[in-house]
């Protein structure tokens, strides 16, 4: 396997043809996350459906991000992990699985996958809020802190 800069030839692939990219109109949820320690932000939108089973499924998924090689190339792949899946599983998927079909990611931009996991927390959040359903204790968390983080860039500049 070649590396360019410390990424896997997979990173480059997804990060020159990235998946998934724009904006939904009139999404059922959208999550925007952002990063201070590289600058990189995220929103991903959702559609929300139901399957034969009448299971909750993300019908359809877009992610604009602006950021590094490692943030597109995360965002991207998670979105491919999550399109048609229940949302129950779709809050499974670990920052371990995005690595995994990266076939790797530089340490340092680690942080890349685990900022698109929370992307996708906050637009399940946001889609839970605005149906007035429970919120589990574990997206209330991301939530919380997506929030004190968001507070904080918006505070520097």
């Amino acid at each position: 396997m070649t590396e360019i800069y410390g990424y896997s030839e997979k990173v480059m692939e997804i990060f020159k043809h990235p998946h998934n990219i724009g904006e939904i109109k009139d999404a059922d949820a959208v999550g925007k996350v952002g990063s201070p320690a590289c600058g990189d932000l995220m929103w991903m939108f959702l559609t929300i459906g139901r399957d034969k089973n009448r299971r909750e499924i993300i019908k359809d998924v877009k992610v604009k991000t602006f950021g590094c090689v490692a943030a597109i190339a995360t965002s991207s792949v998670l979105t491919d992990l999550i399109k048609g899946r229940a949302l129950k599983d779709a809050m499974k998927i670990t920052k371990q699985d995005i690595i995994g079909v990266l076939n790797g990611l530089p340490g340092q931009k680690i942080h890349c996958s685990v900022l698109a996991i929370d992307a996708l927390k906050e637009s399940i959040y946001d889609y839970l809020k605005r149906n007035r359903r429970p919120v589990p204790e574990e997206l209330k968390r991301v939530h919380n802190r997506v929030e004190t983080v968001t507070k904080r860039i918006e505070h520097a500049h």
